[in-house]
């Protein structure tokens, strides 16, 4: 079953309205360039499958009737994000303002991602709520959830990797990116604790 051209126009309007997913893989970006940037979008896409496949097999639901559940996924995810957000304050723009990340680091970014998004309890929150819209009762709903939850996760992606490659080059341009660039990495890392403060207080069904 393909997606229905009201899903894809839905689908594609809530991706390219920026929002904390595109405001973390910016961040992650400033702080340690494209490829970290990029590894970032990767490892997130993964972490959204995780909240796809969860969701089509009840996982989500548990979890989103569960207080408890639901608290400790949440504030385990805003307190990783606050923990990156003060790793990031804690280091430092290269001296010559080109970011040059080592496979490890891309690696950390990648795995970051991951976990980031799999603990983001308001991804899940949303597949539940939108996706169920646009399933047909005529056909089996888990792979109905799948296959329009994984175009979600599909269009985010490429989303966020535009905000990467327009990140990368403001970051990147004229003589005084050197200074621009220890300001903007300082932004990152704050902007990655105001996501994790927001994650932690933000309101269950909001």
């Amino acid at each position: 079953m393909l997606p229905s051209a009201s899903f894809l126009v839905a689908a594609v309007l809530l991706a390219v309205i920026p929002g904390p997913g595109i405001a973390y893989v910016v961040a992650r970006t400033v702080s340690g360039g494209k490829s970290e940037g990029i590894a970032s979008s990767m490892g997130a896409a993964i972490g959204g499958m995780v909240h796809v496949f969860a969701a089509a097999l009840g996982l989500s639901m548990l979890i989103a009737q569960s207080a408890v559940a639901y608290a400790v996924v949440k504030y385990i995810g805003a307190a990783y994000l606050i923990y990156l957000g003060i790793r990031t304050l804690a280091s430092s723009a290269p001296a010559d303002g080109q970011s040059a990340p080592l496979p490890t680091t891309m690696h950390k970014a990648f795995r970051d991602g991951i976990i980031v998004e799999a603990l983001n309890v308001k991804t899940a929150m949303f597949f539940l709520a939108f996706i169920p819209q646009f399933l047909s009762s005529g056909h089996a709903l888990a792979p109905q959830f799948i296959v329009l939850g994984t175009t979600c996760i599909m269009l985010n992606s490429a989303a966020d990797v535009v905000a990467v490659f327009a990140a990368h080059r403001v970051a990147a341009s004229d003589t005084a990116r050197v200074v621009r660039l220890r300001i903007m990495t300082r932004l990152s890392g704050a902007t990655m604790i105001a996501l994790g403060v927001f994650v932690a207080i933000a309101n269950r069904r909001g």
